[in-house]
């Protein structure tokens, strides 16, 4: 699989974050199914690692 931009890891690992929180706080405040909660947080899960392994997190020498 072809390789992504830092800028766009970072915006996956941010969105994928933003997920699972969302998630987290409508579990909170309501009462939501749990596959509806599975599912959710699946998705954060998969955007992190997503970002993690196709991006580009190379230092500069």
């Amino acid at each position: 699989m072809q390789q992504i931009t830092r800028r766009k890891s970072l915006i996956l690992i941010a969105l994928g974050m933003f997920v699972i929180a969302v998630s987290q706080f409508i579990t909170r405040y309501t009462e939501i199914p749990d596959i509806a909660q599975g599912v959710l947080t699946g998705i954060g899960i998969g955007l992190l690692l997503t970002a993690i392994l196709f991006g580009r997190f190379k230092t500069a020498r």
